[in-house]
């Protein structure tokens, strides 16, 4: 064998070796208070040596529990993951902060005190789909600059109500001393929770706001299932805990041949065979995510592959 022929074996094996070893799929990881969201993935980053890495749902410091990581080619899935989300939200009232939140400056006081009575009744406001401001210091663009940006200058601006859906709301326990509500809330993707617990205060003319938050779910993602980020702390670590996409994605899953397997990875189109149309749909092959396509008439075309 010449040493050319010797230098094309070694690279063959050492792509083999390669993707054999390549880190896809999601982490279900417990943030804890104190640090950002993005503190989370660099952690991971540094961990895993990997650059790709990405979060869906972005908690506050302040707030803890469910933050689903994306690792590797996975992070091209993000837009797929389910992203209803269901948290245990401690309101304090009293006051109102200028970020809604146990972390901002208090700007009002109030003397009034409510009820339990009076917060169930309260609460009703906020069942189903509503409309709803979200907070000033929020990432939200405006003009192509975020809202807090705007906040920390000082710039005035008029934000507009978003359309967003409360699943379920419910109360889990009120202190009256402390005039403390623990509240369950299940909702949609881009509900602010914070502007929640402000607009619980504004209605019971007695200022709000969060003073705690823990995120119980993401989509498929449980709190009881997360890990902590201790429990990260080597590549076999997060090797061992990843969770294959096809588990957790609800998309169309559809088995591809070795023939198929072949044509996906040169991106030509694949017979639709089956009675559904419009949909974006999972190509699967040796129970690995193939690539993600879209079902177009006769032809199932894909649009991103990962094999």
């Amino acid at each position: 064998m010449s040493d050319s022929e010797q230098k094309i074996v070694n690279a063959s094996a050492s792509i083999t070796q390669n993707s054999g070893n390549t880190l896809f799929g999601f982490l279900n990881v417990y943030k804890p208070k104190g640090i950002t969201s993005h503190d989370v993935v660099a952690k991971i980053r540094r961990v895993t040596k990997i650059k790709q890495i990405g979060h869906a749902g972005t908690l506050d410091p302040f707030a803890e529990g469910v933050l689903p990581v994306c690792v590797g080619k996975a992070t091209r899935l993000i837009e797929f993951l389910p992203d209803d989300k269901e948290y245990t939200a401690t309101v304090q009232f009293g006051a109102n902060t200028d970020t809604y939140d146990v972390d901002g400056k208090v700007i009002e006081k109030f003397d009034s005190r409510v009820s339990q009575k009076e917060v169930l009744c309260a609460l009703k406001n906020f069942e189903g789909e509503i409309m709803q401001t979200p907070p000033v210091y929020s990432a939200i663009k405006l003009n192509g600059k975020k809202l807090y940006d705007y906040a920390r200058s000082g710039q005035s601006v008029e934000i507009a109500p978003r359309k967003v859906v409360i699943h379920k709301i419910s109360l889990l326990d009120f202190d009256e001393n402390l005039q403390q509500a623990k509240i369950l809330i299940a909702c949609s993707k881009g509900t602010y929770i914070r502007s929640i617990a402000y607009d619980l205060g504004r209605i019971l003319n007695c200022g709000g706001y969060l003073s705690e938050l823990l995120r119980t779910e993401a989509g498929f993602f449980l709190v009881e299932n997360s890990l902590k980020l201790d429990n990260l702390s080597s590549v076999q670590s997060v090797r061992q805990n990843l969770i294959n996409p096809l588990n957790v994605l609800a998309l169309q899953k559809i088995p591809v041949s070795d023939f198929e397997h072949k044509k996906v990875l040169q991106g030509q189109f694949l017979e639709n065979k089956y009675d559904f149309d419009g949909i974006f749909v999972l190509l699967v092959y040796n129970n690995s995510v193939d690539a993600v396509a879209f079902v177009d008439g006769d032809k199932i075309k894909v649009k991103k592959v990962f094999a």
